[in-house]
């Protein structure tokens, strides 16, 4: 099988280098890429590959508009660091949806789909596309969080919370009354738990409510200012090559 990797993080395209080699062999890395204009570039002018592992968020965009380009017509496995481009990933080819850090085992179990998917075809046997598809419909996500504050258990309503950050490397919650919270998770987990339409992840440091949000703002470079209307000790920016998705996911929730 002949595998493209569309990847700008030069660590994790390594790292799944080392995973596919392991696990298929056989398997011939075709190319790497880190933009959008080098993989529309080089879907334009060769041979489609047999599958396409592709981060979402690149250099100089978001990976869906590789689509608008280039016709795809292998099957894609979505890497990424955010979970709230499932539907649009899935309707891009997306045969599975991984999430950063991801394991061997999340590699395997990928190449497995690809594999029963194929077989379905030369089988001339429909895929069971509603149960795929159950895997990206978007959650109501986590209810509450149990917390531990003053000696006593606490549960708080994720619906109150303003936001999650790290702060002096251990994760807290801050409510929409001002209230703060120790919580004993790492944020890749909370933004798992979360629902993808009500909650952002905005850097590695930060995740926040949409009803939290305030006001938005143009600010250098091209990037976003987001002031809650419960204050931050730092400045909330979104990056340039962010700030389209943010507001995308703002407009469209």
């Amino acid at each position: 099988m002949n595998i493209l990797i569309i990847e700008d993080e030069l660590k994790a395209a390594k790292s799944l280098i080392m995973m596919i080699k392991a696990l298929r062999p056989v398997a011939i890395i075709v190319s790497e890429f880190q933009s959008v204009e080098s993989a529309v570039k080089y879907l334009s002018e060769n041979e489609m590959p047999g599958l396409i592992f592709m981060d979402i968020q690149l250099a100089d965009g978001l990976s869906f508009d590789i689509f608008k380009s280039v016709a795809i017509n292998c099957p894609v496995i979505f890497c990424t660091a955010y979970n709230e481009y499932s539907l649009e990933a899935f309707k891009a080819n997306g045969i599975d949806y991984i999430l950063k850090p991801f394991s061997r085992e999340d590699i395997e179990i990928a190449f497995e789909k690809v594999e029963q998917l194929k077989n379905y075809f030369q089988q001339n046997l429909v895929p069971d596309i509603g149960n795929l598809l159950s895997r990206f419909e978007p959650q109501g996500g986590k209810k509450s969080f149990l917390v531990f504050k003053h000696n006593k258990y606490v549960t708080i309503h994720t619906d109150t919370i303003a936001y999650f950050c790290i702060k002096h490397e251990m994760v807290h919650t801050v409510c929409l009354d001002k209230q703060e919270y120790p919580v004993n998770q790492s944020l890749d987990q909370i933004y798992s738990l979360l629902s993808p339409s009500m909650f952002y992840r905005l850097n590695r440091q930060y995740i926040i409510n949409f009803n939290a949000i305030k006001e938005i703002e143009p600010y250098f470079a091209r990037k976003l200012y987001v002031k809650l209307i419960i204050a931050t000790e730092e400045r909330l920016l979104v990056n340039k090559e962010k700030s389209s998705s943010f507001l995308h996911w703002m407009e469209n929730r």
